[in-house]
């Protein structure tokens, strides 16, 4: 039997782009099975790579600017303009300017980064003139609510002295009051839609501190002082708009841009693949596949809840197609995935070895890992035809 195998991955973050992945895969399941049919619908949720799959998919076109990075240093950045009819579109990934490839590993204090820049990037895009702004949110290296943005774009964020805030997370907990008389009055007359993952809230149990702080170098205290700033930020913006952000849905997505987005920039938050799907060819080319092969950098509990290998894999049930996933590590909770369309999973790491190794051999991992995979799908078929 000859197998179509359609290979729809994430980009695994500081080690390979979603096309290098997508790559990585083919080669390893080439090697095994050369006869094989192989369609890739590299897979973009909000994080790196969305703006030039986009592009890539519309016949747009990139431009190349520098902004405020996460740390406060200038940083080489980027955003777009979708080709096509309807309404002049940009299109932001806000990695491009405050993600966490942008933060050097020494510095990684979510208390201190600043998502100023993601803020830079909409006044490029309102000075093109754009009539809608299309901002996918994913793989932050920040933890301040939007509130570096905020200020970007014209908001004032003061203690109870009436001193502007230091930038960061660490400094919210000190905020007394907003003032958004500054802001940019273009932001009224342009639609901002934003990609996020739907099921990120800002506050309470799953709030984004406590479950993305950690990943991004917070300490258990600091955990706990984001938690009482992201409070603190959340009553100010009830005060000075009217949105109550810590009830919804999306408004923890990237370190809690989704809050400020909404509460600044009158953007509309949409779940990621709602909006990225009718970009992109994953639905097409499901329909001719046989066999699903996803990965991402990590498979876990928290992979069900909006994470580019669950979200194929529920659709490529739904159509009785298998899903086998690849995995940088396999984390706690990863067997949950099996209830959310998961066939089988897999780690690409065989043996012990560091993170840097990890990443530096990545796309050999991968490639290593895809043949076995599907070394093992043949002795299946072979079984099954005895």
């Amino acid at each position: 039997m000859t197998l179509t195998v359609l290979i729809a991955p994430s980009g695994f973050k500081e080690s390979l782009s979603v096309d290098d992945v997508s790559q990585a895969i083919a080669e390893g399941v080439r090697s095994a099975m050369p006869d094989a049919t192989i369609l890739s619908a590299p897979m973009v949720d909000g994080g790196e790579g969305t703006t030039a799959a986009l592009i890539h998919a519309t016949g747009g076109q990139m431009h190349k600017t520098s902004v405020t990075g996460p740390v406060g240093d200038p940083v080489a950045s980027f955003w777009g303009v979708m080709g096509g009819d309807g309404p002049k579109t940009a299109v932001i990934e806000m990695a491009a300017a405050a993600g966490l490839s942008l933060v050097p590993r020494d510095r990684r204090d979510p208390t201190l980064t600043t998502s100023r820049g993601v803020g830079e990037l909409i006044l490029r895009a309102l000075d093109h003139g754009v009539q809608r702004i299309l901002i996918g949110c994913g793989d932050s290296g920040i933890n301040d609510g939007g509130a570096g943005m905020a200020r970007a774009l014209g908001a004032r964020l003061l203690d109870k002295r009436g001193r502007e805030l230091p930038a960061g997370g660490g400094a919210l907990e000190h905020l007394a009051r907003i003032d958004i008389s500054g802001l940019d009055p273009r932001l009224a007359r342009v639609q901002i839609d934003a990609a996020v993952n739907w099921h990120n809230m800002l506050l309470g149990p799953k709030g984004v501190a406590r479950v993305f702080g950690p990943q991004k170098g917070a300490t258990p205290r600091q955990v706990r002082q984001l938690e009482r700033g992201l409070e603190t930020y959340a009553a100010a913006i009830l005060a000075a708009t009217g949105i109550n952000v810590g009830a919804a849905q999306g408004a923890g997505a990237s370190g809690g841009l989704g809050a400020g987005l909404i509460a600044f920039a009158n953007a509309t938050l949409h779940p990621r693949f709602d909006i990225m799907l009718q970009y992109l060819e994953f639905d097409r080319l499901l329909a001719r596949a046989d066999l699903v092969i996803t990965a991402e950098g990590s498979l876990d509990g928290q992979s069900p809840y909006g994470k580019v290998p669950c979200e194929v894999a529920r659709r490529a049930e739904a159509q009785g197609i298998p899903t086998i996933a690849l995995a940088g590590t396999i984390g706690k909770g990863a067997r949950e995935t099996f209830d959310h369309g998961i066939s089988a999973f897999a780690s690409i790491v065989k043996r012990p070895c560091s993170l840097e190794e990890a990443i530096a051999k990545g796309d050999k991992l991968l490639r290593r890992a895809a043949e076995d995979a599907m070394r093992m799908m043949q002795v299946g078929q072979r079984l099954a035809l005895r």
